[in-house]
């Protein structure tokens, strides 16, 4: 959450961002019942000092009862307060943090700017020109998958509803070389490997900016738990309530979980096979830094750069968009998209995503660090998609096929798969 002095001096400004991310939040009511809020606390504070300045010593009958009268009014204060300050915390937040000023406006990923692109996006009409080499008929990732009993999505349906599937045979090993082949990548780079737990307390959603807002996309899993749609809720829970020191940041993770989303609002979008599902598994890259901007942006480029990494080695086209305000989450200041080429679509779909916070998650969960000046700073939080699986399958199966209908695996997972070169069914 933002720090409700900053909202103080900058209400236009934060009214502003409201507008630009879409936000519905009553900053004129917010500072209200702020100043509200601070008049109470402070009558409060100076009657219990009366209070307090009274009760010592012997007590005559005219000292308890005036006692008496300073307890009631304490109450009844503490009530308005109690009342006062529920209305204030809901309202904190709604509040979103201010974009930087390189984001572009606009009110959804239409609106996007794309800022590089990387490799040849190959359309169906032309893969007879691809490094494969031949003129050949292309197939769509799920006609493709199904053909060669990598996915069977009916008995998915039957088991797990609408949006499930089953992976087999290959994409199966493809799905684990493509993990291993991440968290090595991760590992050299000096990022600490977590897996991270799906079932999470309802606090880390708050404190990530998950809730309120985003209750929709979310699985409940028990009174007070919800299943993660990413591992950036529970590994910024890791630290909650924390005091580091500077010189242990920055905290640099890799972390695996299983996710889980329940794609509200997506009905009718890609319903059938593996690029919008209700269960998936992802690597997320989670930084704490210093309370730096300079630190958060030099950061943010780098894990970009790592994801973007990893893509190249597996010699996907892609695209890096900078979403604009309208696209952004409530705690986001700035955010990348990785859009990689999918030929029978004939565009480029989101893979992954990499956004920087300052301190409106660790402002919410309370993670702080010890400066070397002796103060205390709240830290700075990022995060990235480093890998989502099974959706980065679509774009390798199609990028990877052959005109004899089978897919080539890529070189850098080849040692993960026991040097297995093609894809083909088995006879």
């Amino acid at each position: 959450m933002l720090d409700i002095k900053f909202i103080r001096e900058n209400s236009e400004l934060v009214k502003s961002a409201a507008r630009k991310k879409g936000v519905v939040v009553d900053i004129e009511k917010l500072l209200v019942a702020d100043e509200r809020r601070r008049k109470l606390l402070n009558e409060s504070e100076t009657l219990k000092a009366e209070q307090n300045k009274h009760s010592k010593g012997p007590q005559l009958p005219e000292d308890m009862s005036g006692l008496k009268s300073l307890k009631e009014k304490i109450g009844v204060l503490e009530d308005e307060l109690s009342t006062v300050k529920k209305e204030y915390d809901g309202l904190m937040l709604l509040v979103p943090n201010v974009p930087d000023e390189s984001v572009p406006d606009g009110k959804s990923d239409a609106d996007n700017k794309e800022i590089r692109r990387w490799g040849k996006a190959m359309k169906f009409s032309d893969m007879g020109d691809s490094f494969f080499g031949g003129r050949f008929q292309p197939k769509d990732y799920v006609q493709l998958m199904e053909e060669l009993d990598l996915i069977d999505s009916e008995r998915g349906a039957k088991v797990s509803g609408f949006r499930g599937y089953f992976l087999k045979n290959e994409a199966v090993q493809l799905s684990f070389a493509l993990w291993q082949f991440t968290l090595e990548h991760l590992l050299k780079k000096g990022f600490i490997p977590l897996i991270s737990p799906a079932i999470v307390r309802e606090f880390n959603f708050t404190g990530t900016g998950w809730l309120p807002q985003g209750k929709d996309e979310l699985y409940k899993a028990g009174n007070n738990e919800y299943l993660v749609g990413t591992a950036e809720v529970s590994v910024m829970g890791y630290h909650s309530g924390e005091m580091l020191k500077e010189n242990e940041l920055p905290k640099k993770y890799i972390a695996f979980s299983p996710c889980y989303r329940s794609e509200a609002g997506s009905y009718g979008k890609d319903t059938k096979g593996i690029l919008r599902v209700h269960e998936f598994y992802k690597f997320e890259q989670v930084i704490l830094c210093r309370n730096d901007h300079e630190e958060s942006v030099r950061w943010h480029e780098e894990i970009t750069a790592n994801a973007e990494e990893l893509v190249q080695a597996l010699k996907l086209p892609y695209r890096v968009v900078v979403n604009c305000a309208g696209d952004l989450g409530l705690g986001q200041i700035k955010k990348y998209d990785i859009e990689t080429w999918l030929p029978s679509q004939e565009k480029y779909r989101e893979t992954h995503s990499s956004s920087y916070f300052h301190d409106f998650q660790t402002r919410r969960l309370n993670i702080r660090y010890k400066g070397t000046d002796g103060k205390t700073y709240f830290a700075h939080s990022l995060n990235n998609t480093a890998l989502a699986t099974p959706r980065i399958l679509a774009n390798i199966v199609e990028n990877y096929q052959t005109k004899k209908g089978t897919i080539e695996v890529p070189k850098v997972l080849r040692k993960y798969m026991g040097g297995l070169k093609e894809i083909k069914l088995s006879t």
